[in-house]
C-alpha cells in the first residue's frame, strides 16, 4: 500500500498548524508566517480534505469591512483551486490581553460582551466559507487564584453564552453544530470545562443541547493523564464525537502538539481503530504543528508525516482485526459477550430470579482473561512481526 493520502481519507489541518511560527515561550519564531492561500494550495497537493482556522488566522482583529471582504475573497478563490473545504471555524478569544480574565467568564461584562460580539461575527465567517462545524476551545476561562472568580457563576456565564450563540446560530438559519473543545490546564492555571466528562456534563445544561458536542483532542486529555480512548469512546457512545484533534503528547508535559503517531504509538494505534471501527465519519483533524527547529520544507515534513501515519494504523487495524490469533485471542478474554446484555431491563420477575441465581465464585474468579496474549499480538501487529 502507498498510504498517500487523498481527499475521501478526510484529512485536515488548521491554519494555526502548518502556520506555527516556532515560537516558544522562550524563544523568538524560527519560521516566517505563512499566507493561509498558499497554506491551503499546499494541503490540496498533498492530499488534503479540509482546513480549519479562528477568526484571526485569516482576518486580522479590527480589519475594516472592505479589507476582511478582500481577505475572504482572496480565500474563497484558493479553496476553489486547491479542492479544500473549511471543515472547521473558531474564534481566537485568547491571544489579545483583552482575555487576560477569560473571556465568556471574564469578570468583566464589557469583556465578556465583547467576546460573545467577536464570536458572532467569527461564526458568520464561518458560515460564510460552508464549515459544518465550530469550536470553542475556553483557554483563558479558567483561574490562577481560586479566590478571585466563582466556578459556580462563571459555569453560568459559559452557559449564557453559548446559549445565546446557540440562538443566534438558529436564528440565522446556518447549518452549524457547536463542539467544546475541552483542556485540563494552559494557559490559564485551571480551566473550566477541563475533560470530556466535563464538557458531556455542562452540554447536558444548554438550551439546545443536541447542537452541541465535543472536540477532545489527543494532548489536552493526556497531559492530565487521562486516556483519551475512553473519551473519544464515551463521546461516540452518546453522540457528541463532533470533531476531533490528532496529535502526540507525552504526560505530565505542557501541551506539545506533537506530530500523530510521534509518541505512544500503541495508543495511537488503538485511536485510529476505534475511530475506524466506529464508523465515525467527521475529518480527521491534526491540531499539532512542526518542531520548532524545522525549516518550512520540515513544515511539510510534518503534515505528510501526520496523514501517513494515520494511514498505516488504519491498514495494521484491518490486518489485527482480520487476524484469526486475534480472534481467538479475543474470544478468550470474553470481549464478544461484552456486547451481550447482562439483565436486561428491570423487571419484578427478572429480579426475583436473579435473587435466586447461584454462582460458582471460585470457577468464576479461576478463569483467564488471555489479555497479555491478545496485547502481545498488538505489540506483534504494530512492529510487523
Amino acid at each position: 500500500m502507498s498510504y498517500e493520502p487523498r481527499p475521501e481519507h478526510r484529512f485536515s489541518f488548521g491554519l494555526w498548524t502548518v502556520g506555527n511560527v516556532g515560537r516558544d515561550p522562550f524563544g523568538e519564531p524560527t519560521r516566517a508566517p505563512l499566507d493561509p492561500c498558499d497554506s491551503v494550495r499546499k494541503l490540496g497537493e498533498l492530499g488534503a480534505y479540509g482546513v480549519s482556522l479562528h477568526d484571526n488566522d485569516l482576518v486580522p482583529l479590527g480589519a475594516a469591512a472592505d479589507e476582511r471582504d478582500r481577505i475572504v475573497a482572496r480565500f474563497r478563490r484558493a479553496l476553489d483551486e486547491s479542492g479544500v473545504r473549511v471543515t472547521m471555524a473558531t474564534t481566537n478569544l485568547f491571544t489579545h490581553p483583552v482575555f487576560k480574565d477569560g473571556a465568556f467568564t471574564s469578570n468583566d461584562p464589557g469583556v465578556r460582551r465583547f467576546a460573545i460580539q467577536k464570536a458572532m461575527r467569527s461564526i458568520d465567517l464561518g458560515a460564510e466559507l460552508g464549515a459544518p462545524v465550530y469550536v470553542f476551545w475556553g483557554g483563558r476561562e479558567g483561574t490562577e487564584s481560586g479566590a478571585a472568580k466563582s466556578a459556580i457563576d462563571a459555569l453560568e456565564r459559559y452557559r449564557e453564552a453559548i446559549n445565546f450563540l446557540c440562538g443566534y446560530v438558529r436564528d440565522q438559519g446556518y447549518p452549524l453544530r457547536f463542539a467544546l473543545e475541552p483542556k485540563p490546564n494552559e494557559p490559564r492555571g485551571d480551566v473550566f470545562l477541563a475533560t470530556v466528562g466535563h464538557a458531556l456534563a455542562f452540554i447536558e445544561q444548554l438550551d439546545y443541547p443536541e447542537m452541541v458536542g465535543v472536540n477532545p483532542e489527543v494532548a489536552h486529555e493526556t497531559m492530565a493523564g487521562l486516556n483519551f480512548c475512553h473519551a473519544v469512546a464515551q463521546a461516540l457512545w452518546v453522540g457528541k464525537l463532533f470533531h476531533i484533534d490528532l496529535n502526540a503528547q507525552r504526560i505530565g508535559r505542557y501541551d506539545q502538539d506533537l506530530r500523530f503517531g510521534q509518541e505512544d504509538v500503541k495508543e495511537a494505534f488503538l485511536l485510529v481503530r476505534l475511530l475506524e471501527e466506529s464508523g465515525y465519519e467527521g475529518p480527521r483533524h491534526f491540531d499539532a504543528h512542526a518542531l520548532r527547529m524545522e525549516d518550512a520544507d520540515g513544515v511539510w515534513d510534518f503534515a505528510a508525516g501526520c496523514m501517513r501515519t494515520y494511514l498505516i494504523l488504519a491498514e495494521k487495524a484491518k490486518a489485527f482485526a482480520a487476524d484469526p490469533r486475534v480472534a481467538e485471542a479475543l474470544a478468550a478474554a470474553g470481549a464478544p459477550d461484552l456486547g451481550r446484555e447482562t439483565v436486561g431491563r428491570y423487571s419484578a420477575e427478572a429480579a426475583a430470579l436473579l435473587r435466586e441465581e447461584e454462582f460458582d465464585l471460585d470457577a468464576l474468579a479461576a478463569r483467564g482473561y488471555a489479555n497479555e496474549r491478545l496485547d502481545q499480538l498488538l505489540v506483534e501487529h504494530l512492529l510487523g512481526v
